[in-house]
């Protein structure tokens, strides 16, 4: 589903929340779940354990130049529920785009994961003018939940 700020796609995993949580909760496993293709490290970051935190991540994407990092903002944060964070270059503070996790169970080894990329908060006119979003398009994020299953069950 998508709408012109945001795309959420959602996905049924067989795994607890939990077993879930384990995986998006640890940066050193984004590169692993990403579906953009645009994450290339963790900088050396601890596993997310509260809202406010900040990790570091290792990029490269065409629309950057190449090689760039940045600092992610915990924005929410309920241990197996939800884990949403702000994006930003680093160094810099996030300019309104976010990713949101939310985590649903369905079953004792079955949970609906819903992966949101919002850019609703951006309002900086001049980079509207410069960044064309979406950066990640929807069949990304839907690669990033069937990759995301298969981190889980090969836990």
């Amino acid at each position: 589903m998508s709408d012109d700020k945001k795309i959420t796609v959602s996905r049924t995993i067989d795994a607890s929340p939990q077993e879930v949580w384990a995986v998006i909760s640890n940066p050193a496993r984004h590169r692993e779940i990403d579906g953009s293709g645009q994450i290339v490290s963790d900088e050396k970051t601890d596993r997310i354990t509260a809202n406010g935190q900040v990790f570091t991540m290792n990029m490269n994407a065409p629309h950057m130049g190449g090689d760039y990092q940045t600092d992610n903002h915990v924005t929410g944060y309920d241990e197996s529920r939800l884990l949403a964070w702000q994006t930003a270059p680093a160094g810099t503070e996030p300019k309104g785009w976010e990713w949101l996790y939310q985590l649903t169970p369905e079953g004792p080894n079955s949970t609906q994961v819903q992966l949101t990329y919002d850019w609703s908060k951006v309002t900086d006119k001049e980079l509207l003018k410069k960044v064309r979003f979406p950066l990640i398009q929807e069949d990304a994020l839907e690669d990033t939940l069937s990759r995301l299953a298969s981190a889980v069950s090969g836990s």
